[in-house]
């Protein structure tokens, strides 16, 4: 009788922290939506605001330090864009660095996203999540820079792939525009036989969505 006491005491802890987690993520997903106006402009979306006075608190960073690592990773406002930069490390088990920005609803039917960015040499993921039964799902696209070259590159929402908790999702749904709610950038060395802290600097101008 008291090992059936303890089960049932387990199974409703159990049951209300999956119960508190839902609710935390769906707040979240509310807070996303209130967030940082979206410029819609005929057929085509422009995400701006990177350089209004509140920008910086629109920018979340999540470093690896979640799996013990110790990298570090910021956001500056500069005149003109925002710059993700900092270190990468391998130490503990680390060696990769995000940052990530809420955006509202996006128009629908838009087929390609384009950044204007200045980069290291460093590949780099784009990342645009959305919210699925209460769960972040993100897509991922790689793309490469080059030191200290200004560039636009163009993706393709088909393109991007997704994942979750660093696994790919082969039966994900299709990535559609009016489903973002945020979008990131992150860089993973941990492929890279690196021995000591590798700096980064990623600058963000604009993004546009067509």
């Amino acid at each position: 009788m008291k090992w059936l006491i303890v089960l049932i005491s387990v199974v409703m802890v159990l049951a209300l922290v999956l119960l508190l987690y839902v609710v935390f993520q769906k707040a979240e997903y509310k807070n996303m939506n209130t967030l940082n106006p979206t410029i819609f402009k005929n057929n085509t979306v422009h995400v701006t605001g990177f350089t209004g006075s509140q920008e910086l608190a629109n920018w979340r960073i999540t470093n690896d330090g979640v799996m013990g690592g110790k990298s570090q990773g910021r956001i500056i406002q500069t005149q003109d864009s925002v710059l993700f930069t900092g270190e990468v490390s391998l130490a503990n088990n680390g060696g990769f660095t995000s940052t990530f920005r809420p955006i509202t609803p996006l128009a629908a039917n838009q087929e390609t996203i384009t950044i204007n960015a200045q980069g290291d040499g460093h590949v780099y993921q784009l990342r645009l999540n959305t919210i699925v039964d209460g769960y972040r799902l993100s897509y991922k696209h790689e793309f490469s820079t080059s030191l200290d070259n200004r560039q636009k590159i163009t993706f393709k929402l088909s393109d991007f792939k997704a994942s979750f908790r660093g696994r790919d999702i082969t039966n994900a749904p299709e990535l559609k525009s009016e489903d973002i709610v945020e979008l990131g950038f992150l860089l993973n060395l941990t492929k890279l036989n690196i021995q000591k802290p590798q700096p980064f600097s990623l600058s963000i101008f604009n993004l546009t969505l067509t």
